[in-house]
């Protein structure tokens, strides 16, 4: 698409704008501009751009244009209004029919519309059908949105002594001008910024809210439902430039691919792969497809010596070191690549499928797969959708993305469970199947379980024999010497126990800056949302991490409690300018879902490296990794106080899959209804909590040198710690 940037009281802000242009200007090469909010000047390209012929005003903004349609120079204008936009309003015509407007494009019609009425009503972008990322300067008033997904992104910066106010399309803009704490906007929020004042302020968007279900159709009315909607959001998306498709051959693409094709759509499918392995699972299914189906396919593919030198350039990039990330950047940037060479404008992608559709294995797990699916659509933006944009628009190609239409996401998440996933059986998105079976699909295809991309096209593999033939101790520490800094800084939610610390570690190997902790204390036992930790110990465990810690008091009542936890991740960003929190969470979507709201009101990014891991693999990978923890409280069936102050090693993970295996046979004294009382192995359910006591990442280890314990029957009961000392880990001392 394009690019947009701008700065508003800055001594120097058409220079900064000039030279954020130059550094995004991939974004869009077509042509620029820029204004300072008295008048615009359009140039070829920014490195053209005559800095004396524009009076400095302290505030300026600017665009790179990725043309589609047509050439629509921006910055446009309206008197002493102005907008920079990187947009596709898919409805443009039918609004200027609603608002009687007569512009003659979509960003036009998005300028017509917003200056005369967003002020007023920030609801009017719910009248918007499409995707987008814009600045509106109305008298004054400076505001940025983005689209309720997230598809197109905004970074910002913010100066609360002095009221400079400064954004971008790319992160990497922002930083190489020298910002620190760079934020990402929330699709959910509306930045307000007013120049005179130079007051900050924010406006929600309410998100995508579950409908009622549609059982009431059956499941063959709702696969013919689906495919309607399928085919619009694909039409409406249909660029009149060089089309290209990312094509796996699965489920997914084939799909786009079968609706373009049955369109009369002229494009070009693209699979990169890593060679040296055997041929891809994916590739041998995308060769077929693409025969039977009389496809242009061009495949790409690199040996694994090469790996590195594209990852010196990914990496930096995506601003991940992220092993799933890298795995799936890479054959993104090669097809791109190749995508390029063949003057391609737009790219199709399956993305956002598997979210709504259930496709990951991870919902075979789930206790709500409408609330799962929700909440990943409210992360896809951070997790998936800016890795994708920035590759893609790496090589001045836009990405489009049909299955992230608004009106296809209302429908699938109204339909029932059992229209998209049959635990017993182990498949998932029934329906999707069953579309690509009415297009025609052989039973093969639609009946193939996902591969997920870095698996399918050997890209792990290279990964992973790259490492260790680096002699690093897995593919995240190897990834991580090819980030030239830390990716974000990031607080990390932390109770002491087994599941905040491996997701402190999990975050750090994937080079995150752990600025600090973050506990809340309740009074209250029975919290919903936090365990009742030893203050005196998690200060212990902050120093022995050399990880300073913020700590919060709370009564425990339900809800009343998140204020607390707001109140201490406004310390923490104010203190160590945190741009994220990181979540130890496995399955308690209670607990994912008001931390994620939290994080959307402090415009903070939520990371939960553990949701939806398999409990005994938890276990495993903290064992594997020398984490030394002990349970400090037991409330399960089975759990007898011989486990109080128990270090947890291989064996007794072992004798805790036992128990769990006992309880489900209904075998044993008081298990008789598993069903009733179910046994986490994780303690997910409050069946035990943990302390540790040393990782991987601390600098010195705890040991408690005295303890109590407090029995209140046979299977409830908790130590209390009288003395604890922290001991060097090498040499044993104090």
């Amino acid at each position: 698409m394009c690019g947009i940037t701008g700065f508003f009281n800055f001594d120097n802000a058409k220079e900064l704008t000039q030279k954020s242009l130059i550094i995004i200007k991939n974004r869009g090469m077509d042509s620029c501009g820029i204004s300072n909010l008295d008048n615009v000047n359009y140039y070829k390209d920014p490195e053209n751009i005559k800095l004396d012929e524009i009076k400095e005003t302290k505030s300026a903004i600017g665009h790179v244009l990725h043309s589609i349609v047509s050439i629509t120079k921006q910055p446009l204008m309206n008197k002493k209004n102005f907008l920079v936009a990187n947009c596709e309003i898919y409805n443009w015509k039918q609004i200027n029919k609603k608002y009687d407007l007569t512009t003659e494009n979509d960003a036009h019609t998005l300028f017509s519309l917003l200056e005369n009425k967003i002020i007023e009503n920030i609801k009017i972008l719910d009248q918007l059908d499409g995707v987008w990322a814009f600045c509106l300067v109305v008298n004054k008033n400076v505001i940025l949105s983005r689209d309720i997904i997230g598809e197109k992104p905004i970074w910002f910066v913010y100066n609360e002594s002095n009221g400079s106010f400064g954004f971008s399309s790319e992160k990497k803009s922002l930083k190489k001008l020298g910002f620190e704490n760079i934020e990402l906007l929330s699709p959910r929020r509306v930045i307000t910024y007013n120049i005179e004042t130079k007051k900050l302020g924010f406006v929600d968007r309410k998100f995508i809210t579950i409908p009622k279900s549609e059982n009431k159709i059956t499941f063959e009315e709702a696969s013919k439902k689906l495919e309607l909607l399928l085919v619009n959001s694909i039409k409406k998306r249909i660029p009149n430039k060089k089309l290209g498709l990312l094509f796996s051959g699965g489920i997914d693409s084939v799909i786009l691919a079968n609706i373009l094709k049955n369109e009369g759509i002229d494009f070009t499918c693209y699979f990169a792969y890593c060679d040296g392995f055997g041929e891809p699972r994916d590739l041998e299914y995308a060769k077929k497809i693409a025969r039977e189906m009389n496809l242009n396919l061009k495949t790409i593919s690199i040996d694994y010596k090469t790996i590195s030198k594209l990852l010196e350039k990914i990496i930096p990039l995506i601003e991940s070191s992220n092993p799933i990330k890298v795995g799936v950047a890479l054959p993104i940037y090669l097809a791109s690549t190749k995508a390029k060479e063949d003057e391609v404008k737009v790219l199709f992608s399956g993305l956002g499928a598997d979210e709504i559709f259930a496709g990951y294995s991870r919902f075979n797990e789930s206790n709500n797969i409408q609330l799962d699916s929700l909440n990943l659509l409210q992360q896809i933006h951070e997790n998936d959708i800016y890795r994708d944009d920035v590759l893609t628009m790496d090589n001045e190609i836009e990405l489009r993305l049909p299955y992230l239409d608004m009106d296809l996401i209302k429908f699938t998440l109204g339909l029932a469970d059992n229209y998209k996933i049959d635990v017993k059986e182990n498949k998932n998105k029934l329906i999707l199947r069953e579309v690509a079976k009415n297009l025609g699909q052989p039973q093969e295809i639609f009946n193939r379980k996902k591969i997920a991309a870095q698996y399918g096209s050997n890209f792990d593999k290279g990964i992973e024999k790259l490492a260790k033939e680096s002699k690093h101790k897995g593919k995240a520490d190897y990834l991580t010497t090819f980030a030239k800094e830390k990716n974000m800084k990031l607080a990390c939610l932390y109770s002491g126990g087994k599941d905040s610390n491996l997701a402190l570690y999990i975050m750090q190997r994937q080079n995150y800056e752990i600025s600090c902790l973050v506990s809340i204390i309740p009074a209250n036992p029975d919290s919903y949302m936090f365990q009742q930790p030893n203050i005196n110990f998690l200060k212990l465990q902050a120093e022995a991490l050399d990880i300073p810690l913020v700590s919060r008091n709370t009564e425990g009542e339900k809800e009343k409690e998140l204020k607390d936890l707001k109140i201490a991740l406004e310390i923490a960003k104010k203190k160590y300018g945190i741009t994220g929190v990181v979540s130890g969470a496995l399955y308690s979507n209670y607990q994912r879902e008001r931390i994620q709201n939290i994080c959307n009101q402090l415009n903070l990014r939520m990371f939960s490296p553990l949701w939806h891991k398999k409990q005994d693999q938890e276990l495993f990978e903290l064992v594997d990794n020398k984490f030394e923890f002990v349970m400090c409280k037991i409330a399960g069936y089975g759990l007898t106080e011989k486990w109080l102050n128990k270090r947890i090693q291989e064996k007794e993970v072992k004798d805790l899959i036992r128990l769990n295996n006992k309880l489900k046979s209904g075998l044993g004294r008081g298990y008789i209804n598993s069903k009733h009382y179910g046994f986490n192995i994780a303690g997910e359910g409050g069946e035990y909590e943990t302390l540790v006591l040393s990782g991987p990442t601390f600098k010195k280890k705890i040991v408690i040198k005295d303890y109590s314990k407090v029995l209140k029957n046979e299977f409830t009961g908790y130590i209390t710690i009288k003395k604890a000392e922290l001991i060097d880990k090498e040499t044993k001392k104090k």
